[in-house]
């Protein structure tokens, strides 16, 4: 197990699924303890309702998330060099988050975490494969840094 660190950044291709769960996850998980974020690659989703249901079920609140690039964040006056660790939940995240800090010294790490969209055919099936991803995502925080 790993020491927490200060600053998170959690990121993913739309910054509508897995990084926001992520995010939320994380901050339900340990509070106050980091400060935690998460962008895409691309803004061009809103949150996902399946992302917002699955996640509502472990009492986790994305209703409000907005979506945000790595742009958009740098555009708020967040820097990417702010962050002691970078957490890329797809490969596409993880090539964009190695070129935006290869000038900086922090740690960028890989989280190969299950894209849930397009999963299934009905309603059920499809939440299923979202509560897959949450779960995957809830056990990878916990197993990493400890609680206490």
């Amino acid at each position: 197990m790993q020491a927490l660190p200060q600053s998170i950044l959690f990121c993913c291709d739309h910054n509508a699924v897995r990084s926001p769960m992520a995010e939320g996850i994380m901050k339900k998980l340990f509070g106050t303890r980091a400060y935690i974020q998460s962008v895409g690659v691309v803004n061009d989703l809103e949150i996902d309702g399946f992302a917002i249901s699955a996640c509502e079920e472990i009492g986790v609140e994305l209703s409000r998330h907005r979506s945000r690039s790595f742009e958009e964040l740098e555009e708020m006056g967040e820097a990417l060099s702010g962050f002691d660790l970078i957490v890329a939940l797809s490969p596409a995240s993880q090539r964009a988050a190695l070129d935006l800090t290869r000038f900086y010294h922090l740690t960028v790490e890989y989280w190969p975490i299950m894209d849930p969209t397009g999963i299934g055919e009905s309603r059920e099936q499809k939440l299923n494969a979202y509560r897959q991803t949450r779960d995957q995502i809830r056990d990878r925080l916990l197993k990493t840094w400890d609680k206490t």
